[in-house]
């Protein structure tokens, strides 16, 4: 009997380590507090195991337990910034989805999860192609003719390249943002300086837009919809300050480049 409940303590242990993991891995990668909550949820349900999770701005705490709730396991993992990763979100919503239907064993799921950890990122140059055509037709979207199309693209192309070089050389992200922003908003300038095309303010504007972090503002208002208060206001100071940090690096580009609109 001690034996069986050892090996019984030891599973309920290693379910809530993987749940824990699970939840911090999903938090780090852009999931809202309620899509993270719900999926680690029905990955208990579909063990058997009784479930309660706390996520924090840094940090999720996972408690699992059998039968008593007073006889719980504990889990703590830091939530680790992965960066948004809509693949790898994915990814691990559908495994919870797969336990839950097909009822897959803890053993072949944490071996599926250890694959989601490994799935590579998508091509930084494919990434840095589309962001850059994707900042060019907001440019068109708001007014701008073909040749602020081309400024916009060009300029979105060297920022976002550069905001890349600093994070991969692990650079504050704050910092990262100031400089591209700086370096689009100088480079997308030069069509208003040498005026070369019929819009070029709309080119200068709309330059430094892919830098807007659009979905932490999201986030954030979806944890506060659901009352998870403390990262909601964690997610938008975060992302308001991302947007200070680039509008001072649009703003000293145009200062530098000595260009008034006011």
């Amino acid at each position: 009997m001690k034996t069986s409940m050892s090996c019984n303590v030891t599973h309920v242990r290693h379910i809530a380590a993987f749940l824990a993991e699970y939840a911090s891995l999903l938090a780090g990668c852009g999931a809202t507090c309620i899509r993270t909550e719900k999926n680690t949820r029905r990955l208990a349900d579909a063990f058997g195991v009784g479930f309660d999770l706390s996520i924090m701005p840094a940090h999720v705490y996972v408690s699992v337990w059998d039968e008593d709730p007073s006889d719980s396991r504990i889990a703590v993992r830091k939530i680790t910034n992965h960066g948004i990763s809509f693949n790898i979100n994915a990814k691990l919503s559908r495994l919870s989805w797969e336990v839950a239907d097909n009822h897959i064993d803890f053993a072949t799921t944490v071996d599926r999860f250890t694959a989601i950890c490994k799935t590579k990122p998508t091509c930084k140059w494919e990434v840095l192609i589309l962001t850059s055509l994707a900042n060019a037709s907001f440019c068109r979207l708001f007014g701008g003719d073909v040749i602020s199309m081309l400024i916009v693209f060009i300029s979105t192309l060297a920022g976002y390249r550069l905001k890349q070089v600093m994070l991969e050389d692990k650079r504050d992200v704050r910092l990262t943002f100031l400089c591209a922003s700086f370096f689009s908003a100088a480079l997308s300038a030069g069509g208003h300086i040498f005026d070369i095309g019929a819009t070029p303010e709309i080119a200068v504007s709309t330059s430094v837009l892919y830098l807007i972090p659009g979905v932490p503002y999201i986030n954030a208002v979806s944890d506060m919809i659901d009352r998870h208060y403390l990262c909601a206001f964690s997610r938008f100071f975060d992302a308001a300050i991302l947007t200070v940090c680039l509008s001072a690096g649009l703003c000293a580009g145009l200062l530098i480049l000595g260009l008034k609109w006011f």
